[in-house]
């Protein structure tokens, strides 16, 4: 039980499937208070929603497609509203969406993958940043990947470019928001399989082969970068801003 997080109020972008499930339920787990966005997994928002009011805490599920700068701004007021207030953002939404070689790529592809995973980061941290500066203290952690230090398999090039953008969004708005007391850092995970994302764009040998690679001999699961996202999110006092935690088995540091 991580105590520093009892009684926060967090929102979470696509927080009802997959690694953002898993957030969601360890933030609620620790007693925090959460907006869960999502964009077509509404059945399992309810469902998180409901686990969260059987533990005490205030849940509510709000639907936004976050590639419209009007919806990303309603989440996030529609947020502070039932929460009374937003001590953490995850940024969490974010999608491959399809492998394509550069070769083969379509403009119209390029700016689907780039309005997805980093234009929608952009207007939903602009609209929830006045909120996080009304405490002394407040956290943003944002999911990046390890395709954005590596580069990612072929095809993800769309992909890997917008999460190498993030590392560095992150870095920039550590920077900018230090002043009014909003820590900014952001998690590069690894191959997290079990999750729809893997399930949808790597294949089991694919898969097999990366996990021959990594010391320690296994994938990643949800529950792995949910833990290390709690905890960046939670040291309101900490020292840690700008950083990236890498979660991918040893397999790439830096």
């Amino acid at each position: 039980m991580n105590n520093k997080l009892a009684g926060k109020n967090i929102l979470i972008t696509a927080g009802a499937q997959g690694i953002g499930e898993a957030i969601t339920r360890h933030f609620i787990d620790n007693g925090a208070h959460v907006a869960i966005h999502y964009f077509s997994s509404a059945d399992r928002a309810n469902e998180l929603t409901e686990y969260g009011k059987s533990k005490g805490v205030n849940a509510v599920a709000i639907s936004s497609d976050l590639t419209k700068e009007v919806d990303a701004s309603a989440l996030v007021e529609n947020a502070v509203e039932v929460l009374g207030g937003l001590d953490i953002l995850i940024n969490n939404a974010g999608s491959l969406v399809a492998r394509n070689l550069l070769s083969e790529m379509k403009t119209d592809f390029w700016h689907k993958v780039m309005d997805i995973n980093l234009t929608s980061m952009m207007y939903v941290t602009r609209a929830a940043g006045p909120h996080l500066a009304k405490n002394d203290n407040s956290s943003i952690v944002n999911l990046a990947s390890l395709a954005g230090r590596k580069g990612g398999h072929p095809g993800s090039l769309a992909y890997a470019t917008s999460k190498g953008a993030i590392l560095t969004f992150t870095r920039a708005l550590a920077t900018e928001y230090g002043v009014q007391g909003t820590r900014v850092n952001a998690v590069a995970p690894g191959l997290i399989l079990g999750t729809a994302f893997h399930n949808t764009h790597t294949t089991k040998e694919s898969a097999a082969k990366t996990v021959e690679g990594i010391p320690i001999q296994r994938a990643g699961n949800a529950d792995d970068v949910a833990r290390a996202v709690l905890y960046l999110a939670s040291e309101f006092d900490g020292f840690i801003t700008g950083a990236t935690l890498d979660i991918n088995g040893g397999v790439y540091n830096m």
